[in-house]
């Protein structure tokens, strides 16, 4: 079960906000805890029994990690392990070397932990904070369970610190405004997912299920301007989904997407995409390496690092790595034309065709077909244009426009803008009307299959 499903909207949302709401404050935590358990039973319930056996051995390590901290290089130990622990249990699930793994716990063939890529993160960024002395070892189990399995962080995040989540937890504030704020975000999500996401993945599919050797170089920038688009539709609109439902339990969640596609820097775009992961990263990772390195040239290529890191955390594969360090190159080669004023009026064209050209090796599983399919994009296969391209193009033109608009902030800032203008007054007037319209007609295009559970890619 995903948050884009009518058996999510109009069943396990509406019952869960009641029984929430009915339970006592002091048990509310609880009451959280048993609903992400109700939700992870729905998805299956071998996911159920993973979730809660990660939770439990996460745990137990922070424990370990905290009664020796005393001696450093004793608490390295747990330290180790439980990172250790917790990486195998993400590449046997997201690669294909731990088959033995599978067999061993008898993990159903198709099975697969949602969010997995999420909360391992996040519970090693919790042992290494207890090893450091940041933060304590909770003794709240209830809570430490929740941090793992709060079901509106599984799917796409958010990736919050065990400290930012329980400051959260503390401010709770569970109000009428709060609510009409969560379900405008979530239905904003869900548009992002239903409206936008699944239609342009029709024309991603088109485009990417013609022959490499064939394709046109309008066919080819048609599917990978498609892609680009798709994939922060997706990623964007999970998060929005996961933040909004977060508003109704009275839990203020960050955003994760920023407006990053149509940046006027390059350096925006990587500050912008996903940047509760990015974060991470520099926190853990990095940063840390920052600090032995003393030329400029080693903080850059430890830059580079991070973002192939970043990458290969999406695919878990060669093209991952290529995507990041695409990117992570990008912003450096950027840096160093910084005050040239030519790069002003053309910034948003150089980083949104920079994302563009990397994300075709996001968009496949071959290096080799992703250098082929550039190829494509440039004239390689000595065709400009073709009929389906031509029939692609007038058929999803807008479509695109349309996305393109809806991933920068300008509406945003025109609402902002006219703060005290008569168009903001009637816009928010109107806005239940056409947050209610938004759902009916994700609800229409939904009803077919009853879900909108394409992901593009599993983390």
């Amino acid at each position: 079960m995903v948050y884009s499903s009518l058996l999510f909207i109009y069943g396990f949302l509406p019952v869960s906000l009641l029984l929430y709401y009915i339970t006592p404050k002091k048990l509310r935590e609880m009451a959280l805890l048993f609903l992400s358990g109700a939700f992870c039973c729905l998805i299956s319930l071998y996911f159920f029994i993973f979730v809660v056996a990660f939770a439990a051995v996460n745990y137990i390590f922070m424990h370990l990690i905290s009664l020796s901290r005393r001696n450093e290089k004793v608490a390295a130990v747990p330290l180790a392990a439980g990172i250790i622990i917790d990486l195998i249990a993400v590449f046997a699930f997201r690669t294909e070397y731990f088959t033995w793994l599978h067999r061993m716990i008898r993990a159903p063939g198709s099975f697969y932990p949602v969010g997995i890529s999420f909360f391992a993160l996040g519970a090693i960024g919790t042992l290494i904070d207890v090893y450091k002395g940041r933060i304590k070892a909770d003794r709240n189990m209830v809570r430490f369970a929740l941090y793992i399995m709060f079901f509106p962080r599984l799917i796409m995040g958010p990736l919050l610190r065990y400290r930012v989540f329980t400051n959260i937890l503390n401010n709770r504030r569970e109000t009428l405004s709060g609510m009409g704020v969560g379900m405008t975000v979530f239905v904003k999500g869900l548009a992002k997912k239903v409206i936008a996401a699944d239609n342009l993945y029709m024309l991603y599919t088109a485009a990417f299920s013609t022959s490499v050797k064939e394709i046109s170089a309008l066919t080819a920038w048609l599917g990978a301007a498609a892609y680009i688009l798709c994939l922060y539709f997706v990623l964007s609109g999970f998060a929005d989904m996961g933040t909004g439902i977060a508003y109704l339990y009275g839990l203020k969640f960050p955003q994760s997407f920023n407006y990053p596609l149509l940046s006027i820097r390059l350096r925006y775009f990587a500050a912008r995409w996903q940047s509760q992961v990015t974060q991470w990263l520099r926190r853990y990772i990095t940063k840390p390496i920052y600090s032995v390195c003393r030329k400029r040239w080693m903080r850059e290529a430890v830059f580079v690092l991070g973002w192939g890191l970043f990458g290969f955390w999406y695919t878990v594969d060669l093209n991952g790595i290529i995507w990041g360090v695409i990117i992570g190159t990008a912003v450096i080669i950027e840096s160093r034309f910084l005050r040239k004023k030519i790069m002003n009026p053309t910034g948003i064209i150089y980083t949104f065709l920079t994302v563009i050209i990397a994300g075709v090796f996001l968009s496949s599983d071959s290096a080799g077909y992703s250098v082929s399919y550039l190829f494509a994009m440039v004239g390689g296969n000595g065709a400009i244009a073709d009929t389906q391209g031509f029939y692609l193009f007038k058929s999803y033109i807008v479509l695109l426009l349309v996305t393109m608009y809806a991933s920068t902030d300008l509406f945003r800032n025109l609402m902002t803008r006219s703060e005290r203008n008569r168009v903001r007054t009637a816009i928010m007037a109107v806005s239940p009307v056409l947050i209610l319209a938004v759902l009916i007609v994700c609800t229409a295009l939904m009803s077919y299959s009853g879900s909108s559970d394409m992901l593009l890619m599993k983390l």
